[in-house]
């Protein structure tokens, strides 16, 4: 059993939304449209939770920085353009939040304004206290957006629990001094979190609180 938190952050893809056929088909087009080849959906995924850079870095390592930041611009514009039509939002995601009592955020490499969109879109926006995405700072597994969020809530690492599906949040939740939480219905591979010891492992967003499962 998990002990209740006063604070709560959420990554967003693969955590509480099921989004990867929406942001692979999207980074599929800037490859597409760049000359970049088809690439396997499998590999596409497992950059999910990660910075755009690394993957566009892989595909396009002769690519200076300049590059680079255009074909994320590209990928936001795709990325936008499809509506979130492919996105899905977890089955326990909902009512596992409703369920959850402290102060919740989120912690997600997205930028704040379209994590904020997206949380409206699927209805899941009253549930939290503050949206926090990757603003123009090292984006996970550096410890930035979860210390950023921290700070918004007026609140200490130690009052944390970092929940997401990825090797990324758990080191960034390590680095931040925070608990962690891994799902184990995401995008990451059980294996590879494993070996990070996240302190808390769920099977479904409801399982983070004693009364979320009837």
């Amino acid at each position: 059993m998990i002990p209740p938190f006063p604070v709560y952050l959420f990554d967003v893809d693969g955590t509480l939304l099921d989004s990867a056929l929406d942001i692979c088909g999207a980074v599929q087009q800037v490859l597409d449209a760049n000359g970049g080849g088809t690439k396997d959906f499998a590999y596409l995924k497992s950059y999910i939770g990660f910075h755009l850079i690394d993957l566009f870095q892989e595909v396009f390592p002769s690519f200076d920085a300049a590059q680079i930041d255009a074909l994320v611009e590209q990928y936001r514009t795709f990325y936008r353009a499809r509506g979130h039509k492919l996105t899905k939002v977890y089955p326990g995601a909902q009512p596992g939040l409703a369920a959850l009592g402290g102060r919740k955020g989120t912690a997600t490499t997205k930028g704040s304004p379209t994590t904020r969109l997206i949380l409206e879109q699927f209805g899941l926006i009253q549930y939290f206290d503050h949206v926090q995405g990757t603003d123009g700072f090292p984006s996970k597994p550096a410890p930035d957006v979860i210390l950023t969020a921290l700070e918004a809530l007026h609140a200490q690492p130690e009052d944390c629990l970092m929940v997401g599906d990825s090797t990324a949040d758990m080191q960034a939740g390590r680095r931040a001094g925070v608990k962690t939480c891994a799902v184990r219905y995401g995008y990451g591979k059980v294996e590879a979190l494993a070996r990070l010891a996240p302190d808390y492992w769920i099977d479904d967003l409801r399982d983070l609180s004693a009364n979320g499962r009837k």
